[in-house]
């Protein structure tokens, strides 16, 4: 069951460093804003809930929110940071989450919310073995898996996604050739919003909806994105899923590793802190052999 759980928040991990990414690489921009667009889209599906009574219609209102948000976002403000010093990116794009965070807890005040499950989605599946999982995770993780295979086909497959991988090799050239770059850009900027959006929606019932809730995930994601390589969506997907598997089964063996040594309640509260510490030990493994990440995009220094 861990390790499915692992696999989960591997493919919600990766909808969310998927798009910060292809953000870094075509861009070279760092938006630490990115985590707001995750929060953003579970408070967006909360609201489509509430307005339409549809958990699907929620899910499609926080994932067109979120891309219209982030077009808005890169007209406003990442277009006019491209080219500039990566301290003056992430000290605009802080001011960012301080806006949102404000405004939300400003609109929806500091109690969490939630997004109920439909009846439907509620109940559990036998897998084999005997082991009931819960439907809804069972759904997330098969769509997740989904979303990316889609997205590696357009990546792969596609004109577009051609110019996108030009952009994370060499986006100087792609502009001499006539590419409209700032329009490329603008593209990515609403994508990655939309991603990391879409995984704040279908995440909402499984955590509390909050203003704070994209802090934790943004380091996640950068984690991600170091392990993969940057400008790699490819990269970014193993490198969730290796983050992902760490962080489940680290808390289970590690938990019932210090079981040995430690008394049951010392090591619950021990387990989850030294589990989220490999996934650190796990990054600086990774830049111990591979500095540039696992699969970073072919063309990046």
């Amino acid at each position: 069951m861990q390790a499915l759980n692992g696999l989960q928040l591997g493919v919600l991990l990766f909808l969310i460093a998927a798009g910060l990414t292809l953000v870094f690489g075509v861009m070279d921009l760092i938006n630490l804003a990115h985590g707001v667009q995750y929060m953003l889209g579970a408070y967006l599906a909360v609201l489509g809930l509430q307005w339409t009574g549809s958990f699907g219609l929620a899910l499609l209102i926080a994932a067109a929110g979120s891309f219209g948000v982030g077009l808005a976002l890169n007209q406003a403000v990442f277009r006019h940071l491209f080219g500039h010093d990566h301290l003056q990116q992430v000290l605009a794009t802080y001011g960012l989450i301080l806006l949102f965070e404000e405004g939300a807890r400003g609109l929806f005040g500091p109690a969490p919310l939630s997004l109920p499950l439909p009846e439907a989605l509620a109940g559990t599946v036998m897998l084999p073995g005997g082991l009931r999982y819960p439907l809804y995770r069972l759904l997330l993780l098969a769509g997740g898996l989904g979303l990316a295979a889609l997205l590696w086909a357009v990546i792969e497959r596609t004109r577009a996604g051609m110019l996108v991988r030009a952009g994370a090799s060499n986006a100087p050239m792609l502009d001499a050739l006539g590419v409209d770059v700032g329009r490329l850009f603008g593209v990515v900027v609403a994508v990655g919003a939309m991603l990391a959006g879409f995984a704040g929606a279908v995440a909402a019932p499984l955590i509390a909806v909050e203003p704070g809730m994209g802090g934790s995930v943004l380091i996640l994601a950068f984690v991600v994105i170091v392990v993969g390589g940057t400008g790699s969506v490819y990269g970014a997907f193993v490198a969730a899923l290796l983050v992902g598997l760490t962080d489940a089964l680290g808390r289970t063996l590690i938990t019932d590793g210090l079981r040995l040594l430690l008394t049951p309640s010392a090591a619950r509260m021990a387990g989850p802190a030294l589990a989220s510490m490999a996934i650190y030990l796990l990054m600086a493994i990774v830049l111990a052999f591979r500095p540039r990440g696992l699969l970073p995009a072919s063309g990046r220094p």
